[in-house]
Order: C-alpha cells, then sequence, then structure tokens
C-alpha cells in the first residue's frame, strides 16, 4: 500500500523541519525542493502522476510551512545541509531531487557538494545566480517593516502565474495565495537573503550527475536565459523550455512531467 505520512527531524542548529512520504517503499526516491513562499503542497498536483514511479519525499524548507522560522539571514550552506540532514535522519543514501526556483539552486548545491547522495538532477525554473546582490536588500528590508505578507503575495502570484490565471477565482492560484499569506515574513525575507548570496555560476560546472534544466519561456523570475545559462555550465546537462511562466509544474503540468518522468525513468 502507498505510504503517507508527515512528521519532522530537527536539525544540528535546532530547527524543525516538516516532511512527508508519498507512495510505495519500493519504488526510486524522488526529493522535491521548494519555491520560495510555498510549502510542500505546491506539488499537490503532481503527486498522483509522481506515485506512479517514485517514493516522494516532500519537505517544508526552514522558513515554510510546518517547519521551523529562525531568524534570518539564511544560507545556501544551510539550506542545502538541511537537506543533508533529513536524508541522513531517513536513512537515505541516494536520491533523485527535483528542484524549483530556490528548490533549484538548493538542488545545484547538492549535486556539487554532495552528488554521492544524488542520483539524477531536475534543475527547474532557477538560475544559478540571481543579481547583482544589493537588488535584494531592499525588497528584504520592506517585507520585514511591512505589517503583513499581502503585497508580497500579490507580487509573488504576478511572477509566477500567466494572467489568465489570475483573472476570477482559479481554485489553484488562491490555493498559492493562501499559503503566501499564511508564510512569516522572516522566512521569505531570509530565504531572499540565501539567493541573495549564492553564487554557483562556476561551481556548478562541478556538477557530475545527469541533469535535465526546465526553464519557462515567459518565467520573468528566473528567465529561459538563466536557465539555458546553467545547462549550458552543469557538463552534459539536457535543456528544455516550456511555454509558462514561473510555476511550470502547476501551467504547463502535462509536459511538465513528461519531461521529468522521461528524464528520470530514462534507461531504467
Amino acid at each position: 500500500m502507498p505510504s503517507r505520512t508527515r512528521t519532522a527531524i530537527t536539525t544540528g542548529d535546532g530547527v524543525r523541519i516538516a516532511y512527508r512520504f508519498d507512495g510505495d517503499e519500493n519504488k526510486p526516491v524522488l526529493l522535491l525542493s521548494n519555491s520560495i513562499g510555498t510549502d510542500l503542497h505546491m506539488w499537490d498536483g503532481q503527486v498522483p502522476a509522481l506515485t506512479e514511479h517514485f517514493r516522494l519525499l516532500r519537505y517544508d524548507a526552514r522558513g515554510h510551512g510546518a517547519s521551523g522560522v529562525p531568524d534570518g539571514p539564511y544560507s545556501l550552506d544551510r539550506l542545502g545541509r538541511d537537506v543533508v540532514e533529513l536524508l541522513d535522519a531517513l536513512g537515505l543514501r541516494r536520491v533523485h531531487v527535483l528542484g524549483l526556483s530556490l528548490g533549484g539552486i538548493v538542488a545545484q548545491w547538492l549535486g556539487i557538494h554532495v552528488p554521492e547522495r544524488v542520483d539524477r538532477l531536475v534543475l527547474s525554473n532557477t538560475a544559478a545566480h540571481l543579481g547583482p546582490a544589493n537588488q535584494w536588500d531592499q525588497p528584504i528590508a520592506e517585507l520585514l517593516a511591512a505589517p503583513d505578507m499581502q503585497v508580497t503575495a500579490d507580487r509573488f502570484l504576478h511572477n509566477w502565474f500567466p494572467a489568465h490565471m489570475l483573472r476570477g477565482d482559479d481554485e489553484i492560484v488562491e490555493g498559492f495565495r493562501r499559503t503566501l499569506l499564511a508564510t512569516q515574513r522572516e522566512g521569505v525575507a531570509g530565504s531572499w537573503a540565501a539567493v541573495r548570496d549564492s553564487d554557483l555560476r562556476r561551481t556548478a560546472t562541478l556538477i557530475p550527475n545527469p541533469t535535465l534544466v526546465i526553464a519557462g519561456e515567459h518565467d520573468t523570475v528566473t528567465s529561459a536565459a538563466h536557465g539555458k545559462e546553467l545547462a549550458a555550465t552543469v557538463p552534459g546537462a539536457r535543456f528544455t523550455v516550456l511555454p509558462t511562466v514561473h510555476m511550470a509544474n502547476v501551467e504547463a503540468q502535462a509536459q511538465f512531467l513528461d519531461a521529468v518522468v522521461g528524464f528520470l525513468t530514462e534507461g531504467s
């Protein structure tokens, strides 16, 4: 029977990291890593198709969902170590990794620093660097001074989804809105700092794992050019562009799943 459990670990620096398994314990494990401002439910729509092939391990990054929200700023090294500690606690030696946006940056870190823990990598709607670094300072300060997440939530949604999904009351978009509004500002600001301070444009050349880079043709957060640059940096990486904005897994679900499943199961 498929297993559906949600629990948590505590990291070495005392932060709760919530996680959930879905799917058959006998199938290969696929770790899913999320965008800033989301929790593990950002993948809900893809779970039925993915669990046909994999046992899914989803988690809430620090600062999000049911995980702890320590004071920031956060570092990419710490976000990456959170994943390593999670794998260690669960006794998982090696997994596939699919990360989107900041999740894709964390996935790059894993491929660079602990490639022996990774089988295949899918880096979706992400980049090796989003600079200049000082462009992040004002948004971080404004968010921490804001009374709530309302303005930031509206900005995120307009950057994530096409106009036709934002008109009316799209059930999927509203679910993302609820998650954003429930997210603590410190978690988003801390995660922005991790993006601000990371630059993997040189070290991504060290990734030895088979890698697929997915970009959104209309993505204004991590552009198709960012994806193309990343794919050219990671040795042997494949590159595909979908007709989407930022949340390719939601907007072009069927094409996204075809690309991901096809790549991860190739030759199996």
